[in-house]
């Protein structure tokens, strides 16, 4: 039940890091608080498809 997805920066839709998540456990779309080097800070960074 394990599902690749990308995560893209809030500020600036870079899409920075790929992840894969249990689709059980978290069936929303997760929201991370990662650094994005484009940004140069941390960003919170939303799934994509």
């Amino acid at each position: 039940m394990r599902v690749n997805i990308t995560l893209a920066c809030t500020e600036c839709r870079s899409r920075n890091y790929a992840l894969t998540k249990n689709k059980r456990k978290h069936p929303d779309r997760m929201e991370l608080r990662k650094y994005c080097p484009r940004c140069n800070a941390h960003q919170i960074h939303r799934e994509t498809k």
